[in-house]
């Protein structure tokens, strides 16, 4: 990842942390985000990155492993799939933003074919992302308790 967008990221991190998960990005405000905290693959340290994701029923969020229609996955994807524990700092209906523990698992099949259709409806432009590569982006389904 290049170090503009490192940059980028820990002060969106910063920002959703000092600001009850308020972010300020003309282009974020609006995205409702999820901070991933996982267990980097070789090195074992915990990395957070910034997520949009999208709720699927209580307990359940989805992430799409895009990387801006990148020909490879994302860091954290390689990072969730040898760690699938993870923790998510998640803004709650209450206006809270809560840190929970949870589980990650690519969504396979059907269940993928349903959870793409919700993110093509609601977010048609991320959803275009798939026909600008030639490999599945994996949806990520974190399955946590909330």
């Amino acid at each position: 990842m290049p170090n503009d967008m490192q940059a980028f990221n820990r002060a969106i991190v910063e920002e959703f942390r000092a600001r009850n998960g308020q972010i300020a990005n003309e282009m974020l405000k609006d995205t409702p985000l999820v901070l991933l905290t996982t267990t980097g693959a070789r090195s074992g340290r915990s990395h957070t990155t910034p997520l949009g994701f999208f709720a699927d029923g209580p307990g359940r969020i989805v992430l799409w492993a895009s990387a801006m229609a990148a020909p490879v996955h994302p860091a954290w994807y390689h990072n969730l799939t040898a760690h699938p524990k993870v923790t998510i700092e998640l803004k709650t209906e209450d206006g809270v933003v809560k840190t929970f523990e949870g589980v990650a698992s690519t969504a396979r099949g059907a269940e993928r074919e349903r959870l793409f259709g919700i993110l093509a409806a609601n977010s048609s432009g991320i959803a275009a992302h798939q026909s600008r590569t030639d490999r599945e982006i994996p949806l990520v389904v974190i399955e946590y308790g909330g």
